[in-house]
Formats: C-alpha cells, sequence, structure tokens
C-alpha cells in the first residue's frame, strides 16, 4: 500500500484502530483539535474496566447487550488477558515481547505500510504464526515523543512497536490455548427453538484481552486504547480530536474544550 492510499484509509478511523473490530459506512466529521499532551493526560486517568463502552461499541453484537453484561465482560475480558501474560512470561522466562515472539516461533517483520486492507492498521496478526508492525505510524508516535510531557506521561522509554506486538501476540496465545481459553471458549447465546439454538463467539472479548495482555507485558498503568488518539495524531489531529471525544463520553467523562 502506498503511503497516500494509507493516509486515505484512515477514513474510516471511527471504527478502532487498535482495538479493530469492524468498518462500517463513514461520512467525515469535523472536530476542534486538542493538544495531544491534553487528550493522552485526559484519557490515562480512565481505568482500564471503565472503556468498557468504547470497547464494545466496536462489537457487531453490542446492540445485544446491557451495561451490566459489558462491564462483567470488561472485567473478565482483561483478567484473562493478564493471566496469560503472567502465564506466557512465566512459561518462557520473560517479559521482553520481541524474546517472547522468538521463542514462541512467530514470524515479525516490519514493513512500512499494510500491502492491502480498507482499515486502518497499525499491527495484525496472521494465523498461524505471522505478525505485522507497520512503521510508519510507529514512526510518526516516536515523533511525538520529542514532546517531554507526552514522553513523561506515556513512560519514558516506551517502545511502541514492542507495545503493538505484545498486542498481537496475545491472539497466537489464544490459538495456542483456544479449547481452554476465556476469549475463546465463553459464548453468547442469540438465539434457541426447543433444541436448536445458535451461540456465538464475541469479537470485543479478544480484543480487550489483548489490550489486558499488552499492559501487563508492557508494565504500563493506562489502558493501550489510548494508543488509537495516540498513533492517529500522526496522520490527523483532528481524526484522533474525534476519537478523544468519542472516548470521553463513553468513559461518562467531558472532553475538553479545544
Amino acid at each position: 500500500m502506498k503511503k497516500e492510499e494509507f493516509q486515505n484509509a484512515l477514513k474510516p478511523i471511527a471504527e478502532g484502530l487498535f482495538g479493530k473490530q469492524r468498518t462500517r459506512g463513514y461520512e467525515r466529521p469535523h472536530f476542534d483539535v486538542r493538544p495531544v499532551e491534553d487528550m493522552l493526560k485526559d484519557l490515562a486517568e480512565i481505568e482500564p474496566v471503565e472503556w468498557y463502552s468504547y470497547a464494545f461499541s466496536r462489537e457487531p453484537l453490542n446492540g445485544k447487550f446491557n451495561e451490566e453484561q459489558r462491564r462483567e465482560w470488561m472485567e473478565k475480558s482483561l483478567a484473562c488477558g493478564r493471566d496469560y501474560a503472567r502465564k506466557v512470561s512465566e512459561k518462557y522466562q520473560t517479559r521482553d515481547p520481541k524474546k517472547l515472539a522468538k521463542a514462541m516461533g512467530m514470524d515479525i517483520s516490519y514493513p512500512e505500510f499494510p500491502e492491502k486492507t480498507d482499515r486502518v492498521l497499525f499491527a495484525e496478526y496472521r494465523i498461524p504464526n505471522k505478525i505485522c508492525i507497520y512503521m510508519d505510524a510507529v514512526k510518526k508516535g516516536e515523533k511525538l515523543f520529542e514532546n517531554p510531557g507526552i514522553l513523561k506521561l506515556l513512560a519514558e522509554g516506551l517502545d511502541i512497536s514492542r507495545l503493538l506486538l505484545a498486542h498481537e501476540l496475545f491472539h497466537s496465545v489464544e490459538e495456542q490455548y483456544k479449547h481452554e481459553i476465556f476469549t475463546k471458549t465463553e459464548k453468547v447465546r442469540l438465539w434457541s427453538l426447543g433444541f436448536l439454538h445458535n451461540d456465538s463467539n464475541v469479537i470485543a472479548f479478544s480484543e480487550i484481552a489483548a489490550m489486558g495482555f499488552a499492559q501487563e507485558i508492557m508494565g504500563i498503568t493506562y489502558s493501550p486504547y489510548i494508543m488509537d488518539v495516540f498513533l492517529v495524531y500522526g496522520y490527523s489531529p483532528e481524526e484522533a480530536s474525534g476519537l478523544y471525544e468519542e472516548m470521553m463520553v463513553c468513559a461518562g467523562r467531558t472532553p475538553r474544550t479545544a
């Protein structure tokens, strides 16, 4: 994918990036642009479990759930990700995502842009053992570290590519433990008629758990969901501000004015 094509693909930004699930029709709105440091400061104060509304807003089955269910599943999915982060770290005796990836037999590549996609991707996992980290977004994020306030806020020494790698590694862990892991075994009954019924996996469980996994592996205090805003800002401060507004409203908070 050429750079111009990747930037054009930013249009469906409202469907989620780091926490991607699906793509819908899109009409480009306009948002007041805020300084990225201010937005990150606000978002970093949101407790991981309080992201449940935003996390499930990307879920195709979201309309079938109530608030109590979303929050309960958020807690369970985060706990799942953290538990398996500790499990694989102990198994391979490391928390370094690159060392974990090597020990797990993963094939890691670092191209500049995705080849072909109708979604915005910063990284992706491909069954059975391939992970791509797209470096154009990483480099733009690293450029923002020139702001001392951002560097301090996100923890000095944060390696963006390792954080993205940690997130994608969880999806490989899911495959390895698919017969027992919560994100694969927990299902939602969509309908039943006598002895017939239709049970479905919930995509959001996997993405939420991947956030918990990445947070535990990287040892950060804030939710990795804020990386949506951080990485998008390098391409479009306006789109990043729109995501910030959505995240704040989903968390029951008032977005700051520009």
